[in-house]
């Protein structure tokens, strides 16, 4: 996927089962973000609210790892001042790069997570133009989906990406799916939680729910689905978050429940400023990259851990 403006890396280790994906905009990009689970793990989404200072930032570092994996963004940022690329101080630049991770610990080994190493590794592959691909990459190495009666139950998901053009204006999304809820295209369950003999579907995790609805049950607290809708779009730090929080609505499409407790989701905007857009129009457009994503993520798996892929079951 290539969108004006824009650079892509990633680097993983599979046999930890975790990994990073890092977005440049080496000339910076007016960017928002909308945090809606209840458990995210994210980096300088303050500094993203309109009316703070900051109008640019230079990368949206997604990892797995959980909150250690919030470490492989300084990986990035050392690449980038070692570019000259950030935010001029007076007395040096700044890279700005905010991030998130996703909880991937229950698969591999937990006790290796994304580190500077890695964001480096991330960082210098996007410059050296590294042909990114979906599945098990990058933060998606260690996704899975349908954790809702806990880890026996689950299926492996993964990196995905979706991308359109209006002759030269281009909207796309990348997405490292790692939800408790199941994921459907449509009314078509196609990855999520399993049945008891975890073979096939049995019922699906709201079904399952509503058993528990009358009493408390522990949720599965290892999830959150992260992603960053990339544009060359002419966009402000307000428009950018209110097209965060509209491209929710591509995780609703796409994964049911979403947004739960033991969900951190979270989606970043970046845009370069090329090319001028209709903003309600992008804002659709960029929920729909999302779902497509968010179905990319799940279908490019592989087996790995022996968990089973969508393209087993469908």
């Amino acid at each position: 996927m290539q969108i004006d403006g824009f650079l892509i890396g990633t680097t993983e280790n599979k046999t930890a089962g975790t990994g990073v994906t890092t977005l440049i905009c080496p000339d910076g990009a007016s960017a928002g973000v909308d945090v809606r689970g209840g458990g995210p793990a994210t980096r300088e989404t303050d500094l993203l609210k309109p009316e703070n200072t900051v109008q640019a930032i230079h990368s949206v570092t997604l990892s797995g790892g959980s909150a250690f994996g919030l470490t492989a963004a300084s990986g990035v940022m050392a690449v980038l001042e070692e570019k000259g690329i950030g935010f001029e101080t007076g007395y040096g630049k700044v890279p700005i790069v905010c991030g998130a991770s996703l909880f991937d610990l229950p698969v591999g080994n937990g006790k290796i997570r994304p580190d500077i190493t890695m964001g480096r590794a991330a960082a210098e592959n996007a410059f050296k133009g590294q042909n990114v691909l979906s599945g098990n990459v990058g933060a998606g190495t260690g996704a899975t989906v349908g954790k809702y009666r806990g880890a026996a139950r689950m299926m492996k998901s993964g990196q995905g990406m979706s991308m359109t053009a209006f002759g030269d204006l281009q909207i796309g999304a990348v997405v490292a799916v790692n939800a408790l809820g199941d994921v459907y295209d449509g009314e078509k369950k196609i990855a999520g939680l399993l049945d008891e003999s975890g073979e096939g579907f049995g019922k699906t995790t709201y079904e399952e729910m509503l058993e528990d609805v009358k009493h408390d049950h522990p949720i599965f607290p290892g999830n959150t689905t992260i992603a960053c809708i990339l544009t060359n779009a002419k966009l402000s730090k307000a428009q950018c978050l209110k097209i965060a929080s509209i491209a929710h609505d591509g995780y609703a499409r796409a994964i049911s429940p979403v947004h739960t407790s033991g969900d951190g989701d979270t989606i970043f905007v970046m845009a370069s400023g090329k090319i001028e857009g209709d903003f309600d129009a992008i804002a659709a457009v960029a929920a729909e990259q999302i779902r497509l994503a968010i179905l990319d993520g799940v279908r490019s798996a592989t087996p790995l851990f022996g968990l089973k892929t969508a393209s087993e079951l469908n």
